[in-house]
């Protein structure tokens, strides 16, 4: 969102005001600076005042239909002025609002215009955008492309996989890559918030609902009203939870906390785990009909063990990337620091291999980092080594670090394999793997 005005508190109050509702503001004190600034960077909305000093509202509205005529504009006016909004109208505007403005009013008046510059110029194709999965290799490759395929739809989403592997990149990608993209993308951690606040921060409440309930606050779900929500770690959500969730699920509306108003919305839904939600049904801890709703389009993310020809690009992009934010000039990775990250098995997958190079910027003289950075950081950290291996197989080479990672993946395979009974299916999303990649592992060690 652009807004521009020359009331400098204005612009800090609408500022507030948009990024409590989950949109992004950009300030501008005047028509000269916000061209400026559209010219810089994408813009979905600009809301500006009428009367400014300089270029007016009007002119702003007139250059940005001639530069950027897909970017909607909306005025704002004082109540004595309602012929020029009229005049604004008929010039373009996409909408005008009267000042003082009403909050919700003007909320609703900004995410109308959303929509429709989203519907008059609706995605044909699934594109993710540049930049958000670093990797080339094949596992990196089919996610790309089903995500790119989901995003163009409207079902839900729910992304699997272990702890660090980017779900929520991922869940970004699928709004970044939907016709939704210019509606908001709302997220919720859920196992970071008790039920009763949970709730809360879901549905929103109204006024007197509650001790301190003092305003009426929209939930993340109203938030998200004509674009995304994002329930990361949804597993962990309880069972009194599950069943309003159910229903927004079902039908789309729900009402705050507090409220007899009943709400609808149109939102996409995204969720995330990485827990066996199959194992949380069976338990009686996860409804099984909100497992269905959730469950539309499954997607699998691969652990970085997966996918270990991506380990070098990763390592040489977050070495550039926290050289930079730590102010450090650029560093380099040698042959042997390139095969000392790779031999590791990195339980935490892509966030612990980010944290870890975070580490060796900060703590390594550079430029070039070498194996032996890499192990003295390792030795530094010994949650990282893999646990010992109490027999391993007889070989000459039975001590090696890749000896003891096969055996250690052998048993786990076998372990899920048993627990699953020998239903390969359910032995890969116990694993947290796709199947594809269970049979290769299968063959890797013998199990066919």
């Amino acid at each position: 969102m652009l807004v521009v005005d020359d009331d400098p508190a204005l612009l800090k109050v609408l500022g507030a005001l948009l990024t409590q509702a989950g949109l992004t503001p950009h300030p501008a004190s005047s028509a000269k600076d916000a061209l400026a600034l559209l010219a810089r960077r994408p813009i979905d909305v600009v809301l500006s005042d009428v009367r400014m000093p300089g270029m007016s509202g009007l002119e702003l509205l007139a250059e940005v239909g001639r530069v950027w005529p897909d970017v909607p504009v909306l005025l704002m006016t004082a109540h004595g002025t309602v012929p020029l909004a009229v005049e604004a109208m008929k010039a373009g505007a996409a909408d005008f609002v009267l000042k003082p403005f009403d909050r919700e009013e003007l909320l609703f008046t900004l995410r109308k215009a959303l929509l429709r510059a989203r519907e008059e110029t609706p995605r044909t194709s699934g594109k993710l955008p540049d930049g958000l999965f670093v990797g080339t290799g094949r596992a990196m490759s089919e996610v790309k492309a089903l995500l790119a395929k989901a995003a163009l739809g409207t079902a839900t989403v729910l992304l699997r996989g272990e702890s660090g592997t980017g779900k929520e990149l991922a869940a970004r990608a699928v709004h970044e890559g939907s016709p939704r993209h210019a509606g908001p993308f709302v997220k919720l951690h859920c196992a970071s918030l008790p039920d009763t606040l949970l709730e809360s921060e879901l549905f929103g409440y109204e006024k007197g609902a509650f001790t301190g309930a003092a305003t009426r606050k929209p939930g993340r779900v109203e938030l998200a009203h004509g674009g995304t929500l994002f329930l990361d770690e949804i597993g962990d959500v309880s069972q009194a939870v599950q069943v309003k969730l159910l229903r927004v699920l079902q039908e789309r509306e729900f009402e705050r906390l507090g409220g007899t108003q009943t709400v609808k919305v149109d939102v996409r839904f995204v969720a995330a785990t990485h827990q066996p939600l199959e194992d949380l049904v069976r338990r009686g801890t996860f409804r099984e009909d909100l497992f269905y709703r959730l469950n539309v389009v499954p997607l699998w993310l691969p652990s970085l063990r997966e996918r270990p020809e991506d380990i070098e690009p990763l390592s040489r992009h977050f070495l550039d990337v926290h050289a930079k934010t730590n102010g450090r000039p650029p560093f380099t990775l040698s042959a042997d620091g390139l095969a000392a990250l790779q031999a590791e098995p990195w339980p935490g997958n892509v966030r612990q291999l980010q944290n870890f190079l975070e580490r060796l910027v900060v703590l390594s003289d550079g430029p070039t980092l070498t194996g032996a950075d890499v192990a003295r950081e390792l030795s530094r950290q010994p949650g990282l080594a893999p646990p010992p291996v109490a027999a391993p197989s007889p070989t000459a080479d039975s001590g090696t670090l890749e000896s003891r990672r096969k055996d250690v993946e052998k048993d786990a395979l076998v372990d899920a394999l048993k627990r699953a009974g020998d239903n390969r299916t359910l032995a890969a999303r116990l694993l947290g793997i796709s199947r594809r990649t269970l049979y290769n592992k299968l063959e890797e060690h013998g199990l066919l």
